[in-house]
């Protein structure tokens, strides 16, 4: 069944005209009056509804019922990613969110190829902001994960730490896997190097802050990779795949 994010307050018995690129979505799919879809606004939950008018540049659907379901992890995640080149931080964003991050914080690292101005800064995160809603859709989460700004390594490692900070490093004597197997599911922040990895500098900035290092394995991987393999060892161990 098609599911739509619409930022608005949703209510059953509601007769709701659609937003433009929803209801864009719609003609471009075929939907028809009659057909059904769900709706959710990410305050939780999500709305079966029906559409009752379809047009090329509108829709109006009547929600029928809500249903409380959710899909989230049963832990709270943050992936604080160090900006990668090109287009990867689409590609991890898309993916985190549909393996159940709560949270994405885009960090600026010494070894980052991409720096971004304050404009260009607004612009990506609007764009991720689409991933993030796209991804949420199509995975059947009714909650959006939290975008925050880009933000220097040093400046957030300052700010207060929303649970454990787990450090991925290749160079790590710790192994992430055993760690999990021995902890209580818990909050954790995910922190996530760029290409080039963390300067052994940052590595040490981020431990003296309370990160801890640990390993994913004995095989180095991309940084497009790194946080997925650990978000799946994470509900491996404690649960929500």
């Amino acid at each position: 069944m098609p599911r739509f994010y619409i930022d608005a307050p949703l209510a059953t018995g509601q007769l709701l005209d659609l937003p433009a690129e929803v209801a864009h979505h719609i003609h471009v799919v075929r939907l028809a009056p009659g057909d059904a879809l769900t709706l959710f606004n990410g305050t939780g939950g999500q709305y079966e509804a029906e559409l009752v008018e379809v047009g090329k540049k509108r829709a109006t659907a009547e929600i029928k019922a809500f249903d409380g379901r959710e899909a989230e992890l049963p832990y709270p995640v943050t992936l604080a990613q160090a900006l990668p080149e090109g287009t990867k931080m689409d590609w991890i964003i898309e993916k985190a969110v549909e393996l159940g991050v709560t949270a994405v914080q885009p960090l600026a690292a010494r070894r980052c190829v991409v720096r971004l101005s304050a404009e260009r800064a607004q612009k990506k995160l609007e764009h991720w902001q689409g991933v993030i809603v796209a991804a949420a859709e199509q995975s059947g989460r009714n909650r959006l994960a939290a975008l925050d700004g880009p933000m220097d390594l040093k400046e957030w490692l300052a700010r207060p730490a929303d649970g454990q900070r787990i450090l991925l490093s290749p160079r790590a004597t710790g192994s992430l896997a055993a760690w999990s197997r021995a902890q209580a599911p818990q909050p954790v922040t995910l922190l996530v190097g760029p290409e080039g990895g963390f300067t052994d500098e940052e590595e040490a900035l981020a431990r003296q802050f309370g990160a801890l290092a640990l390993s994913a394995g004995p095989r180095v991987l991309r940084t497009e990779t790194a946080a997925l393999a650990v978000l799946a060892v994470l509900s491996a161990a404690w649960g929500g795949m």
